[in-house]
C-alpha cells in the first residue's frame, strides 16, 4: 500500500510539473471585478498584452463589476485551479486565494469640489468638525475601497462625514465633479486632469510618501493627520489550489514584464509604481491587508451591497 500511495503521489507530482511546463497551452481569462477603464483596469491590460506576447498565448481581460467587486471574485474563486481564470484585483481584499505577485502599488488622492471651500486638509477637517455629518462623499460603494479609505481617514482625523455610495464609480465621478457631492478619494488618473482644469481640488494624497505624478501635493500625514496610511495595490490571484508551478511560472513572467523600462512607462501614468514580490510575500501582505481593513470594517459597520 505503501508503494502504491507513493507512486500515486509521484505521479501526481509529475502530472503537475508536466502541466506547468506546458503551460498556458490555450487562452487565458483574467477577471477583473471592477468597471472598465479605471485604476486596476489599465495596469491589467497592459499585463495581459505583453502576456500573450510572452508566453505566446492569448490573455484576455474580462470585467466583471458589481458589489464591490465580490461578483467577479466569487466567480474566480469558484473556477477550476488550473491556471486558466485569474483574478487581477485592488485593494482592499479579503477572501482566500492562492497568491501570484503584486504588480504595483500607489496612492489614493483626497479630493474635494471648489464650491466646498476649502484649500487644505488641516481647512476640511475644521469644516467637517463645525458640521458634523453634514458634508457628503462619493464612493463606488458600499464596503468598496473608496468607502473604507474614507472611514479610516474619518477615524484617524476624528470627524463624521455623510457617505452617498454609488453603484459604480463612473456615477460617483459624475456628482463629484458637478458638485452634488463635495468629497472623495479618486486615482490619480482621475484627480490630475480635473485638477487642472479646476474642476476638483486635490489635498492630499493617502499614502506614506508623495506621489512622483504629482509631487506638490502633500500626504495626508504631511498635511495633519499623522498615522494616516492608505495604498491602493494592484495584484494577481489564482483560486485556492493551483498548482505551485503554474504560479511560480506566472509570478517570474511577471515579474520580469513589470520591472521593464517600457512597461513602468505604461503604468506610470495611472500613479502606480511596480511593486512586484513573491508569491509567499503577496500572501503575508494579503494578511496583514485583512487585518488592517478588517478592523475598519468592524469599527465602521460597513457592508457591501
Amino acid at each position: 500500500m505503501m508503494r502504491a500511495l507513493c507512486a500515486f503521489c509521484l505521479a501526481v507530482l509529475l502530472a503537475a510539473s508536466a502541466a506547468a511546463q506546458t503551460y498556458p497551452s490555450r487562452p487565458v481569462r483574467i477577471v477583473i471585478p471592477l468597471s472598465p477603464g479605471g485604476t486596476t483596469d489599465v495596469p491589467g491590460r497592459i499585463i495581459a498584452q505583453k502576456l500573450s506576447e510572452t508566453l505566446g498565448q492569448q490573455f484576455f481581460v474580462e470585467n466583471r463589476a458589481g458589489a464591490g467587486g465580490t461578483i467577479g471574485t466569487d466567480y474566480v474563486a469558484k473556477s477550476k485551479p488550473d491556471g486558466y481564470t485569474l483574478l487581477l484585483t485592488a485593494s482592499p481584499f479579503v477572501i482566500d486565494f492562492a497568491p501570484v505577485i503584486r504588480i504595483a502599488s500607489g496612492p489614493y488622492v483626497l479630493v474635494v469640489h471648489p464650491s466646498l471651500g476649502v484649500n487644505s486638509v488641516k481647512e476640511l477637517i475644521a469644516l467637517a468638525k463645525k458640521e458634523p455629518g453634514k458634508i457628503d462623499f462619493a464612493s463606488s460603494g458600499n464596503g468598496g475601497a473608496q468607502h473604507l479609505v474614507t472611514e479610516l481617514f474619518m477615524h484617524t482625523a476624528g470627524i463624521k462625514l455623510n457617505h452617498v455610495p454609488y453603484k459604480g464609480s463612473g456615477p460617483a465621478q459624475q456628482d463629484l465633479m458637478s458638485g452634488i457631492v463635495k468629497v472623495s478619494f479618486v486615482g490619480t488618473p482621475i484627480a490630475i486632469p480635473h485638477m487642472k482644469s479646476g474642476r476638483l481640488k486635490a489635498l492630499a494624497v493617502s499614502t506614506a510618501k508623495r506621489s512622483p505624478e504629482m509631487p506638490e501635493v502633500p500626504t495626508i500625514a504631511e498635511a495633519g493627520v499623522p498615522g494616516y496610511e492608505a495604498i491602493v495595490w494592484i495584484g494577481l490571484l489564482a483560486p485556492a489550489g493551483t498548482p505551485r508551478d503554474i504560479v511560480a511560472k506566472l509570478n517570474g513572467e511577471i515579474g520580469k514584464l513589470v520591472r521593464a523600462d517600457e512597461v513602468k512607462k505604461l503604468i506610470a501614468p495611472t500613479g502606480m509604481e511596480p511593486d512586484p514580490d513573491t508569491p509567499a510575500q503577496f500572501g503575508a501582505y494579503l494578511k496583514a491587508d485583512y487585518d488592517k481593513w478588517g478592523k475598519v470594517v468592524r469599527e465602521s459597520g460597513a457592508t457591501v451591497q
